[in-house]
């Protein structure tokens, strides 16, 4: 199998980084640190390495300053959970999930999973079961269903399901052929624009490598606003921009949240439309987690996009890839878990015959990591090249290079890190618009500007939709 070394490397060279630069990066920590058979430790720790050697690089783009970035695979796996540890004066986490999420089994004895933290899909779910929301009630109503049936059934009336398949089933589809023709991270010029340069020293004490970078992050759950967080622990001025009737999980609102302002823009309404086409005037980067066609309908694609701000970098995130069958087919990290086989081989491993998730959402967060690595990359290139980029990157492509990192015998006999278990320099205490918070640190330790999250997670809308000035 590939070191960890290695398999940053791949990432690293795969959209142009300089090789030189890796000697500067420095990985510690052995394999493997929570119970798995897949290496989630190494995957979190090389994406968050990836993303933290793109910052050191812009650092010396723009100061000339070389520095060293460390990366502990312990720390950095703890923060691909940061979601479980997070603390509210004192208080964990409640209930994750929706009442009728979860596992179920079809009439032709096949598993699907329902995902369903979101009003609008659990409402899909029972409609097309026609039944009340209660998990005896769904999954009585699902024996008359054969499971791929279902699966297509839901998908059509806007819910978000997924049968459990096996790898083998997973890559007979053709959305996997089609996925086997992208690279990991995908970074294409769009459009013509003059390069804008960096701004030059000096700066003031305690700027860090992306200081006076505008982003405009438009996201939920967490592979987006991971993204987003870990451009602002790196110094980027971040806005998350959402809607006053979009669902969205309390939880993570305050875990990603953290580093960022937030407003609320409505893009159903021309004034809304118009508030966005000024903040993406003046934006760098426009991070974006939705179905690319709800955007376009919008006047919000990445053509678009280039045309209102010549010289943007616009970050595409999917659940399935941007080619093939499932193009446009809504998904997250559970689902996509289940329907590549995941599921189904974690599993066998642990010799059970039912679906056992990864214990993380690591194809979310190390996603996440890698929109984060691809924005920077896009935007040094832009810096010196100039031209308006397009970088995408999706779950499924994300667990296919997971899958291909190889697996780890007696993994699943690793001891968890519950949170009694989590070293006290990985936390930090901070203040919030929610309360005190007890949070995981960025795990990427960069030797001349540290990361942190400069402002404080605060409540959605809490911001004029404006640019700090």
């Amino acid at each position: 199998m590939q070191s960890p070394a290695d398999i940053l490397k791949g990432i690293w060279t795969s959209v142009g980084g300089d090789a030189a630069a890796l000697h500067r990066v420095r990985l510690t920590g052995e394999e493997p640190q929570i119970p798995s058979s897949f290496r989630v430790a190494v995957a979190g720790q090389a994406t968050i390495a990836a993303a933290g050697l793109a910052a050191a690089e812009i650092w010396r783009l723009r100061s000339g300053e070389a520095q060293d970035v460390t990366v502990d695979m312990r720390h950095a796996v703890v923060e691909c959970r940061s979601e479980r540890y997070l603390r509210l004066d004192d208080k964990p986490p409640p209930p994750a999930w929706d009442a009728i999420a979860g596992v179920y089994k079809t009439g032709d004895d096949r598993f699907v999973r329902c995902h369903t933290n979101f009003p609008h899909h659990r409402d899909a779910v029972c409609k097309v079961l026609g039944c009340a929301p209660e998990r005896d009630k769904v999954q009585a109503a699902l024996k008359q269903w054969k499971g791929e049936d279902f699966e297509t059934a839901v998908y059509a009336a806007g819910g978000v399901v997924a049968l459990m398949r096996s790898y083998d089933e997973w890559s007979a589809l053709p959305q996997a052929r089609a996925l086997a023709q992208l690279p990991l991270i995908s970074i294409e010029k769009i459009g013509d624009a003059p390069p804008k340069p960096w701004s030059k020293k000096p700066w003031s004490e305690g700027d860090r490598p992306l200081a006076g970078l505008r982003v405009l992050d438009l996201s939920r759950v967490i592979a987006g606003p991971v993204a987003g967080r870990t451009l602002a622990a790196h110094g980027a001025d971040v806005l998350l921009v959402s809607g006053p009737d979009l669902p969205a999980i309390p939880w993570l609102t305050i875990d990603t949240g953290r580093g960022k302002l937030t407003t609320f823009v409505e893009l159903k309404s021309e004034t809304g439309r118009a508030q966005m086409r000024e903040l993406l005037k003046d934006a760098d980067v426009f991070s974006q987690g939705y179905r690319p066609r709800a955007l376009a309908a919008v006047g919000f694609s990445p053509e678009h996009a280039a045309e209102i701000n010549p010289g943007i970098v616009y970050v595409t995130l999917s659940a399935y890839g941007h080619v093939g069958p499932w193009a446009e087919r809504r998904g997250f990290d559970s689902l996509v878990q289940t329907a590549t086989g995941f599921n189904d081989a974690e599993g066998k491993a642990a010799g059970i015959d039912s679906p056992k998730e990864l214990p993380a959402q690591m194809l979310d967060h190390a996603t996440g990591y890698l929109m984060a690595f691809g924005a920077m990359m896009a935007k040094a290139r832009q810096a010196s090249e100039g031209g308006s980029w397009h970088v995408r990157v999706s779950l499924a492509q994300t667990g296919r290079w997971l899958w291909n990192l190889g697996r780890l015998d007696g993994g699943l006999n690793t001891p968890d890190i519950r949170g009694e278990a989590v070293h006290a320099a990985f936390m930090e205490t901070v203040s919030s618009g929610f309360g005190t918070l007890k949070a995981v640190r960025h795990s990427a330790v960069l030797s001349r500007t540290p990361a942190h999250w400069s402002r404080p997670a605060m409540p959605l809308g809490s911001h004029l939709p404006q640019w700090p000035r």
